[in-house]
């Protein structure tokens, strides 16, 4: 039985209405995938009557997931981040709209013609070395994971995108891929939440990778190791860039203080919340 466009979103936002923020949004993504149309089309027709049995049911497989918990980026298998399309599977995870934040710092501290060699730790998909190579066409990107689907996932997204040239992808354990390597730039989105944080959503919890989520008790062990291996990988003048939560501004603050980071600054987010901190080693002339 043909079911018009309009009712199945209605239907779609109202199973995902718990699982979802924006469910009428991603009742929209996910009918789209699943008839091989985009948002633009559904929103302009949202008469026409789908007589596809196999892409209802694929919709219906898809709102189920989604209603269940499953992040859409794996129902679907990528995720647009930087205005790039990534793969994006189970044990990857998912990259997050706040963490473009990084990029514009990363961005703000190297002018379009600038020619540097930059480090992402834990570097999940890709995302940000692929954001910030894509944007800086002299940039030479290293990205290091410890997973290896991880690791083959920014691999793969970086030969999809055209940039597998200009950023390598090693699997290893925070500084250990480049041991004896400097670079002008340090970026990283590390595990940043506390084990017991009982703000974590239920279904990010269940489906996203544990190691790149939970840091440990205070949710700071990882972003200590970054920092503090930092100052032995970065040239005189670099900069490293960090992602963390939302309260923990002034603690990241002072682990650079404490390393010896200079014009140590913390940026907020689009919500207002405190969520990329940076500093500089020695003091360079980028400012």
């Amino acid at each position: 039985m043909a079911t018009e466009i309009r009712a199945l979103l209605d239907e779609g936002a109202a199973r995902l209405a718990r699982a979802s923020e924006e469910p009428r949004r991603e009742a929209e993504v996910l009918l789209g995938a699943a008839l091989g149309r985009n948002r633009a089309w559904l929103l302009a027709n949202p008469g026409h009557r789908v007589l596809d049995c196999a892409a209802t049911d694929r919709y219906e497989s898809y709102v189920t997931r989604r209603a269940l918990g499953e992040p859409a980026a794996y129902i679907l298998g990528e995720k647009e981040f930087w205005s790039l399309p990534l793969a994006v599977r189970p044990g990857v995870l998912v990259p997050r709209p706040e963490t473009e934040l990084v990029v514009e710092r990363a961005l703000a501290h190297f002018p379009t013609d600038a020619r540097f060699a930059a480090l992402d730790l834990a570097a999940g998909s890709g995302a940000i070395a692929l954001a910030i190579a894509s944007e800086r066409p002299h940039c030479q990107m290293t990205a290091t994971d410890v997973s290896s689907a991880a690791a083959e996932t920014s691999r793969a997204n970086a030969a999809r995108l055209g940039l597998a040239d200009r950023v390598e992808t090693l699997q290893g354990s925070w500084y250990e891929p480049v041991a004896g390597r400097t670079f002008e730039l340090i970026v990283s989105n590390p595990p940043y939440i506390a084990t017991d944080d009982p703000r974590v959503e239920p279904g990010v919890r269940r489906f996203e990778p544990p190691q790149s989520l939970f840091a440990g008790p205070s949710g700071l062990e990882a972003l200590e190791i970054v920092v503090a291996g930092a100052p032995q990988h970065l040239a005189q003048g670099g900069w490293l860039v960090l992602e963390h939560g939302d309260t923990q501004g002034a603690a990241v603050r002072q682990l650079l203080l404490q390393a010896g980071f200079t014009s140590v600054q913390t940026h907020r987010d689009l919500a207002g919340l405190d969520r990329c901190s940076e500093g500089r080693v020695g003091s360079g002339t980028r400012a």
